[in-house]
């Protein structure tokens, strides 16, 4: 028995030796930048709504079209859902079309994305993936990529508290995620601004696999519902080909 207590004993110090050496290993910055992203995956709604908007989008060319979303949001004990709907033309027949794109949130596990593509009412295509940068790339409407709108780069290892500044008028800390395996046409890292009073996203910038900006993500409005502050829209710009995609949602009590 003394030995076996000795050998548990030396491999317990053992390990909490290396986790000490990892904590340590690293800084101020990057500890606070992982309790500050671990937060923001913990924001959970407080109840379950529905809302339905429009989606804007400005193509590389300058062409403009209109999308209907519609917005199902689901909270359980264990985790939440966002469920976003959209209802395009089919582009041959010109016949009625769904996009549906289901993100599972838990903030202790990856991401979970279900994407299905409806004509006529049945499923034609389905996509499901847990968190991966291959997600990330995966084009959802515009210029919204699948984990944009899971927020995909608050998974990411390593997190860091850059600095502290104004932004549109608000207090932030400025946390920068970084992707460890990058693919070469996802991102690379990515930099938020917080607002420290709300833990909301007041400004966010992208940059591809060779650390050049890609896309602008911007917050633009909110409206208080039911007591509650929603977005009411948002707009993502891709500052390399000039596109922009705004979503605009019909906020109403729920």
């Amino acid at each position: 028995m003394k030995s076996r207590l000795a050998v548990f004993t030396w491999s317990l110090l053992a390990a909490v030796g290396a986790l000490a050496s990892t904590t340590n290993a690293l800084s101020d910055a990057e500890i606070q930048g992982r309790q500050l992203a671990q937060q923001l995956l913990e924001q959970w709604p407080v109840e379950s709504f529905t809302n339905t908007g429009v989606l804007q989008i400005r193509d590389s060319k300058g062409k403009t079209s209109e999308i209907p979303i519609k917005f199902e949001t689901i909270v359980t004990k264990t985790n939440w859902s966002g469920i976003y709907k959209l209802s395009p033309r089919d582009f041959v027949t010109n016949a009625p079309a769904e996009i549906k794109l289901v993100v599972l949130h838990d903030s202790l596990n990856s991401n979970h994305y279900s994407l299905t593509f409806y004509f006529g009412g049945d499923p034609k295509w389905q996509w499901i993936k847990d968190r991966s940068d291959i997600g990330a790339a995966f084009p959802f409407a515009g210029d919204f990529w699948v984990a944009d709108l899971g927020l995909e780069f608050f998974h990411w290892p390593a997190q860091k508290i850059l600095k502290h500044e104004m932004r549109r008028g608000r207090s932030c800390k400025v946390l920068e995620s970084t992707n460890p395996s990058p693919s070469t046409n996802g991102y690379s890292r990515a930099v938020s601004w917080i607002d420290n009073e709300s833990g909301g996203i007041v400004h966010a910038e992208a940059y591809d696999a060779k650390d050049n900006l890609l896309k602008e993500f911007d917050p633009k409005s909110f409206k208080k519902v039911n007591e509650q502050w929603e977005l009411q829209d948002m707009e993502i710009r891709n500052v390399q080909t000039c596109s922009r995609t705004r979503l605009e949602f019909d906020l109403k009590a729920h």
